[in-house]
């Protein structure tokens, strides 16, 4: 009988398997709060290879890296319906800016240091940098703008799983404002094509690119794209979208540009992003019961055995 390295195998229990891989390999781990993880060195690592090769990618074809800040007036979310609708049940809202010594000798907030507006702990950033495009876009000749930020983002989730569902993940996502539809869509499928490549070039995780159907549509999209990626239990894993967002957006924030005739135009904004889901991809495609095998480019060493014979 074949003795593995791991207590629990994939036939077994995929889930419990997925679990005991990210252990045993040191990846990450509970952090005393719910869906939030630490991610070790070697999950980092694994992270920091993702990030280095794939800004490579961004970069090549034009956008900037920028950042945006971590809280977000709610006043943002509420110019957009659909888009509130759509992650309201997932949103960290902070409401206070103080702490106090209770009278049993605890902290408690103080009631006198609520904020005047709540801010939402950022859940994906189109409201904040769709509102500094209003400020940056005034004439034609200021298109395209095109911007990426690496950051951390927080989403109340109630079923956690480490990297592919958590309360706080690390992203990019990119944010980029045109003067045409077709020039917008153009690049929401040159980035779902760069996406599909990179899976499948870097991470050798084979995925499908599509549309979404509109039930599955980030919220304010006129149009979803996704790469899904077949996982060994037979269940697809969403590893990146890229979103053609139409004039939603710039309508609900005044993006707009005089054009060369002098007319004033809404802008066209898309948006697109992958996480630290693709580590918990990368595990479910190239893991056995062994443990966790990591694609050479991906992974934080290199390490080459060298038989040394006496004869």
């Amino acid at each position: 009988m074949k003795k593995s390295a791991l207590s629990i195998s994939r036939e077994q229990d995929f889930a419990a398997w997925y679990q005991q891989v990210v252990a045993e390999a040191d990846l990450a781990e509970e952090s005393g709060v719910r869906g939030c993880m630490i991610m070790r060195p070697w999950g980092y690592g694994i992270w920091e290879r993702v990030q280095y090769l794939m800004d490579q990618r961004i970069k090549a074809t034009g956008h900037e890296n920028c950042y945006f800040p971590l809280f977000i007036p709610l006043s943002y979310f509420a110019k957009e319906a659909e888009h509130v609708e759509g992650f309201a049940k997932e949103m960290a809202v902070v409401t206070h800016h103080r702490l106090m010594k209770g009278e049993d000798g605890g902290l408690v907030v103080d009631p006198d240091a609520k904020l005047e507006e709540p801010l939402v702990v950022r859940p994906t950033s189109e409201t904040v940098i769709g509102t500094a495009f209003a400020r940056w876009v005034q004439s034609w000749r200021d298109l395209p703008v095109m911007i990426n930020q690496w950051a951390n983002v927080v989403r109340w989730e109630m079923r956690t799983r480490m990297f592919l569902r958590t309360s706080e993940f690390l992203w990019q996502e990119g944010h980029t404002a045109h003067a045409s539809k077709a020039e917008a869509m153009e690049e929401t499928l040159k980035i779902l094509e760069m996406y599909r490549e990179f899976s499948e070039t870097v991470l050798a995780m084979p995925v499908v690119a599509g549309e979404k159907p509109e039930n599955e549509r980030f919220p304010g999209a006129d149009a979803t794209y996704s790469i899904e990626a077949m996982m060994q239990d037979g269940k697809a894993l969403q590893a990146g979208t890229s979103h053609f967002l139409g004039q939603t957006f710039s309508k609900a924030q005044n993006i707009r540009f005089q054009d060369k005739d002098g007319e004033f135009q809404f802008a066209y904004t898309t948006s697109w992003g992958t996480s630290t889901r693709l580590i918990g991809g990368v595990i479910m495609t190239h893991g056995d019961d062994d443990g966790m095998r990591v694609p050479p480019l991906i992974a934080p060493y290199q390490v080459v055995i060298v038989p040394m014979l006496r004869d």
